[in-house]
């Protein structure tokens, strides 16, 4: 089970204006952060999302292969949440759709170029 998970930012400031507005839409909220990380969540005890600027002082640079998928109820909640990642300067990576049965997912980038996407199950 996942407890959380982060992606590398080299631009705290910038990374926590999109998250603050899009994990809103999940009814999540700050839950921890310190100088170099801000992470997002339901509460301490249930699974979040962070940003950081890479304790090793490099450049963060995204994984290729490397994504977070972030479970909603609805395809309606997949559809806008993509379009608010992209409104919020995120960038297309797969418009949301049915994948295969019962799987309905909308693909993203943050604007560090982090792979995500929002996904349902069983509609």
């Amino acid at each position: 089970m996942i407890g959380y998970v982060t992606l590398g930012t080299n631009d705290l400031p910038r990374a926590c204006a999109f998250y603050d507005a899009l994990m809103a839409g999940l009814g999540a909220k700050r839950i921890m952060e310190g100088e170099r990380f801000v992470a997002w969540g339901a509460d301490m005890q249930a699974p979040s999302v962070g940003v950081i600027r890479p304790w090793d002082g490099k450049e963060a640079t995204p994984g290729n292969g490397t994504m977070v998928s972030l479970a909603v109820r609805t395809p309606a909640q997949v559809d806008a949440l993509h379009a608010k990642a992209l409104e919020l300067g995120g960038t297309d990576e797969g418009a949301p759709g049915e994948r295969f049965k019962g799987f309905y997912a909308g693909y993203f980038r943050d604007p560090d170029g982090n792979k995500l996407n929002f996904f349902c199950m069983g509609h």
